[in-house]
């Protein structure tokens, strides 16, 4: 029995969609907040459990019976006490496995974000400690973000960001999921740690001339003032904390954390993971097919 935190979000759905193609539906429990979000899953025979990673009864009562777990890392403030709940819950409940979705870069120590990204780090320490087998996936930056960052009028306004010349070994989520998924099924007990990559690095004026070619539009780079971008994400109301990471992730692309390569992804799909053409196409179908 599987059990996946964070099942209807977006890794997490993608590796139950992975999951449903190697073992059957009821082998797999899907942990979420909401009935109504998580009933898409349980159309497919995916079994749920509500609750969510504070609220300890919640998680002892998802723990039981299961064998692996798939711990997801959350994005609130106080995401490392979450993830100790969970691998708490699973210790006392005899799980086997837990594999967790942690960060790849370079210098955590120098990166802005450091307080935001820190807690993978903890985490990983403290699944160790607890002393259950683990399989650690090291994610490089999602594909599936840089349309959030150049925003949706990409196309008439080109990409204003303040990332300089640094690259990034991008990945589709999609790909991540599978590739989470094909080990965990494959995983007899054993330790085992990933880095999740692309097999390219691409910088954002690879991904400007990228989309220029895909929509036979101009789609110019603008390497933007750190200082005057932050303003902008202010004045458009963005929320402070996510002005500060949205700030602090391009301070690392341009400080170059992110320009490492790892072929883990390569192994666990079997395939070449998608290169960058292939993903923005996918990414942009509607605009660029509209």
């Amino acid at each position: 029995m599987i059990l996946v935190t964070g099942a209807t979000g977006h890794l997490g759905s993608a590796i139950v969609a992975q999951l449903l193609e190697k073992i059957p539906a009821n082998e797999i429990v899907g942990l979420a907040r909401s009935k109504e979000k998580a009933e898409v899953l349980r159309e497919k025979g995916v079994r749920i459990s509500i609750g969510n990673l504070d609220d300890a009864a919640s998680l002892k009562k998802a723990t039981e019976g299961i064998e692996k777990i798939v711990l997801i890392s959350t994005i609130d403030h106080h995401r490392y006490q979450q993830h100790k709940n969970l691998i708490d819950a699973a210790k006392k409940s005899g799980v086997k496995h837990i594999a967790y979705t942690s960060a790849y870069i370079k210098d955590v120590a120098t990166s802005p974000v450091k307080a935001h990204l820190e807690s993978h780090f903890q985490t990983e320490d403290y699944l160790k400690e607890r002393g259950l087998t683990y399989s650690i996936f090291r994610n490089s930056l999602y594909m599936d973000m840089i349309p959030v960052y150049v925003s949706d009028k990409v196309f008439e306004e080109g990409i204003f960001l303040p990332a300089g010349d640094g690259k990034v070994a991008y990945a589709l989520r999609r790909e991540m999921g599978e590739a989470i998924a094909n080990e965990l099924v494959q995983n007899n007990g054993e330790n085992k740690n990933y880095e999740l990559t692309g097999a390219e690095l691409y910088s954002y004026e690879d991904i400007a001339q990228a989309l220029t070619e895909l929509s036979g539009k101009e789609i110019t780079y603008t390497n933007a003032d750190p200082v005057k971008f932050s303003e902008i994400l202010k004045q458009l109301g963005v929320p402070e904390r996510m002005v500060m990471v949205a700030s602090g992730f391009t301070t690392d692309i341009r400080n170059h954390q992110y320009e490492i390569i790892s072929n883990d992804l390569e192994y666990l799909l079997g395939r070449k993971p998608a290169l960058l053409k292939q993903a923005l196409q996918e990414l942009y179908v509607t605009q660029l097919f509209k």
